[in-house]
């Protein structure tokens, strides 16, 4: 057997090894977080034992993985491969430390890269007396000033983000005068149109007619006046008529 499937069924058994940790109900004592020392002891082995082996594969060993289906292989390949390009070259792992809390058992196994160091955290679930592997992660450990940059460009990114989004909807807004049948539209050309010009009415056109040589005009019109005032004609003289010409409508 050549060195490359030493390595793998050297992973695999320790995969299949942690996935398959039992034990009995009486063989887990804890008072309050402290944890049972056999517990620990396999935990703290199978995380370590993995840390180990996923530090050393090469780039093929890790494409097959992502191919193999199984869940806790394919995150703990994709959590590394998208770390390791960060750290660097494998330095040495130091010894991992386990947590308990809400029947979960958190292995953290720190390692020393040439670029940056990184923590393999393990998360182990415990089910009807079973602790299993859930699922790991790799912390890198970035610098404050790394961190400090990402923050000012993810603060940059987002506020770039909604001005766009603001410009955008201000762009769209101001389409909507130019669609047929908008009530913006129809609102703007409302306010735009200019008010009618109010057209006063004409006065009456009056026309001076000089009747002083129709007689019998002056008499009939002297009888009518009479008649409306009810007086006889002698009380006034009828010197002059002027014709109205009113506007026709």
């Amino acid at each position: 057997m050549n060195q490359m499937l030493k390595r793998a069924s050297s992973v695999c058994a320790a995969a299949v090894c942690a996935a398959s940790l039992t034990f009995s109900g009486a063989a887990v004592v804890m008072a309050g977080s402290e944890i049972d020392e056999a517990i620990n002891t396999q935990i703290v082995m199978t995380a370590e034992g993995l840390t180990n082996e996923i530090v050393t594969l090469g780039e093929d060993e890790i494409k097959a993985y992502l191919e193999s289906g199984d869940e806790f292989t394919v995150g703990a390949m994709t959590a590394w491969d998208d770390a390791r390009n960060d750290v660097g070259e494998f330095v040495e792992a130091g010894s991992a430390e386990v947590e308990f809390s809400n029947r979960q058992y958190t292995a953290t196994v720190p390692v020393d890269f040439e670029k940056l160091d990184a923590e393999f955290v393990y998360v182990f679930e415990e089910t009807d007396g079973m602790v299993t592997p859930a699922s790991v992660a790799v912390n890198v450990q970035y610098p404050l000033s790394t961190t400090m940059k990402n923050a000012a460009l993810n603060t940059i990114m987002g506020l770039g983000t909604v001005f766009v989004i603001l410009i955008l909807l201000i762009f769209v807004i101001s389409m909507f005068k130019f669609i047929p049948g908008s009530s913006a539209g129809k609102k703007e050309k409302k306010e735009t149109a200019p008010a009618p010009i109010p057209v006063p009415a004409a006065a009456p056109v009056q026309e001076t007619v000089d009747v002083s040589d129709d007689n019998e005009l002056v008499a009939v019109i002297a009888a009518a006046i009479a008649a409306a005032e009810g007086t006889s004609t002698d009380g006034f003289v009828v010197r002059s008529i002027r014709k109205i010409k009113r506007p026709r409508r």
